[in-house]
């Protein structure tokens, strides 16, 4: 049997999901899709400094996942600055935080616009 999906936590979507250059004309070839789990680990390590261990336990996965996921966005976003391409955030096997923060950390953004920070 299958082992089932453990869901990553993300604390909130991006306020803005397209990124590229301004001259850019969408083609398949010229198109980054980066998950919005990629998108919350490099918020959380790269922005809010938070250690790989710190980012998986605010995500409630394992170490070695925020490591997989890690990578994979780092090189998404060096091909899209390096290359010139479109990226695009969405998709990816997440739930959104509630907000309460009973369940987010101290890197969540919802909790910290709720408190008009």
């Amino acid at each position: 049997m299958a082992r089932p999906m453990k869901w990553r936590k993300v604390c909130s979507l991006p306020d803005s999901n397209r990124f590229g250059p301004l001259d850019s004309t969408v083609d398949a070839q010229n198109l980054i899709q980066m998950t919005v789990d990629e998108y919350e680990a490099i918020r959380l390590i790269d922005l809010e400094g938070f250690t790989q261990e710190e980012c998986a336990k605010q995500m409630n996965i394992a170490r070695s996942t925020v490591q997989g996921i890690y990578v994979s966005a780092r090189k998404k976003l060096a091909d899209s600055l390096v290359n010139g391409k479109l990226l695009l955030i969405g998709g990816g096997e997440y739930r959104l935080c509630d907000g309460s923060g009973n369940s987010c950390g101290r890197g969540c953004r919802r909790h910290r616009h709720r408190r008009g920070r």
